[in-house]
């Protein structure tokens, strides 16, 4: 059985209290310094102030979601409340590094590591291939995942090859983000593998 979040009684007791269409989260990024600075997405994030980039560990919120590719659970809707309540953290290093710095990250941050479902990178670096996808793209797609799509977009938007993301990977978003659980993910990244 799926539950899914009811605000008609909110909306029709509460009338003057307004509810957000999308779910706002604050992203974070742990930025290692270990790419071609020319082309960080997390950078870029930073210069147009969609992401607060950390530099030390310390500084990283407790509790967060961590895009992990390693992580035995899916993103789902699952997380809605702790993505809104501790943000989305996604970790800017070599992906040779990645394995031990997530392990260390999530130990000492207590945060809830997620894997993104199956996914086509647009960026030049990887594109076309699965699961190998830029800090901004794993970004955006948990925001889509999550049911803030037009944030997505913006993100997409700082670069020509952004929105080439979202056309490579319309139809597994869309279905990503009508699931509520992991499992589901899970069973419908199936059809698109």
């Amino acid at each position: 059985m799926i539950f899914q979040r009811d605000y008609s009684y909110i909306e029709l007791h509460y009338p003057y209290k307004m509810i957000q269409k999308e779910p706002g989260f604050r992203l974070f990024i742990y930025h290692l310094s270990q790419d071609d600075p020319k082309k960080c997405t997390a950078l870029k994030l930073k210069k147009f102030g969609m992401a607060t980039v950390q530099r030390k560990m310390n500084n990283l919120p407790y509790g967060s979601i961590s895009l992990n590719p390693f992580a035995d659970k899916a993103l789902s809707k699952e997380d809605l409340d702790t993505a809104v309540k501790h943000g989305i953290t996604a970790l800017d290093c070599s992906w040779q590094l990645a394995d031990d710095v997530f392990d260390k990250l999530e130990r000492r941050r207590k945060m809830r590591p997620r894997a993104l479902p199956f996914l086509v990178a647009a960026n030049p670096t990887n594109y076309g291939k699965p699961f190998k996808l830029s800090t901004l793209e794993a970004l955006a797609a948990a925001l889509f995942i999550l049911g803030s799509v037009q944030r997505a977009e913006e993100l997409l938007a700082l670069y020509k090859w952004g929105p080439n993301f979202l056309t490579l990977n319309r139809e597994p978003l869309e279905a990503y983000s009508k699931a509520y659980t992991s499992q589901e993910i899970v069973k419908l990244q199936e059809d698109f593998v």
